[in-house]
């Protein structure tokens, strides 16, 4: 894994004010996502995980601080600036899939390049292939809201691939599977990452993946703590159960 950075968080904090009250959703975050790594968000609800994920979309700008791709300052460009990079340069999976109800699969999938004014046939095409590099072509000319879970968030990430981006930002995709259609959807984010060379930054709940990534960031109370490489790898049956006892401590996560 190369380590030069594709994302640098810049002591970002963000703030919301709720009548006189303002609370610090982001606390003077630093951290530095390497080219091609693969990064795991965790932490108990309510602890940042979204505001900072939004934030490193571009969707949500700072109080202060700085969020740079590949060494561009994100929020410095427009608002349609922004949008661009995200059309050309960001997968995003998430949990909710935000289907267009009255288009099939391979209409859906090609959407975001219709945003962006690539032609019908071409956008097809790639809508094709990219269910194909996925194997779910066969559900091409089925409509989405048919499809089983499992299948739904295969498409989806056939979605998320369709602009050939180059690193891809995953919320919870395995929040509403069961084990076997979780653990088929983080195999593929594995290949994505160590075949094809895509930055991954996921963020999830369960404990059994954080062996996985390259880098977790643990979040609690809008701080976080950075745990790189080889100390993952290395996680004891001792740091497993206070992984275990926090989220206990933490209630629902």
């Amino acid at each position: 894994m190369t380590s030069k950075p594709l994302i640098q968080v810049q002591n970002v904090t963000k703030e919301y004010k709720i009548g006189n009250t303002v609370i610090e959703a982001i606390r003077n975050v630093s951290f530095e996502v390497a080219d091609g790594s693969f990064t795991i968000v965790y932490g108990p609800s309510g602890s940042g995980k979204s505001t900072l994920l939004n934030t490193l979309m571009g969707l949500n700008a700072p109080t202060s601080g700085k969020v740079l791709y590949d060494g561009q300052d994100l929020y410095t460009m427009e608002p349609n600036q922004r949008a661009f990079f995200r059309a050309h340069t960001m997968g995003i999976v998430l949990q909710s899939n935000n289907w267009v109800h009255s288009l099939n699969v391979i209409e859906n999938v090609a959407l975001p390049l219709r945003f962006i004014g690539i032609p019908a046939d071409i956008a097809l095409q790639e809508a094709h292939n990219s269910l194909k590099r996925i194997g779910v072509e066969s559900h091409a000319h089925t409509y989405p809201q048919v499809l089983s879970g499992g299948e739904q968030q295969r498409v989806t990430m056939a979605r998320a691939l369709v602009n050939n981006p180059s690193y891809i930002v995953a919320d919870e995709p395995t929040g509403n599977l069961d084990s076997k259609n979780s653990d088929a959807l983080i195999t593929l984010l594995r290949y994505l990452n160590k075949d094809l060379k895509r930055t991954i930054v996921l963020v999830t709940h369960n404990l059994e993946y954080l062996s996985l990534g390259d880098q977790l960031i643990l979040m609690e109370d809008g701080m976080i703590s950075v745990t790189k490489d080889t100390a993952i790898h290395s996680v004891t049956d001792q740091l497993l159960q206070e992984m275990k006892r926090r989220i206990t401590r933490w209630g629902t996560v």
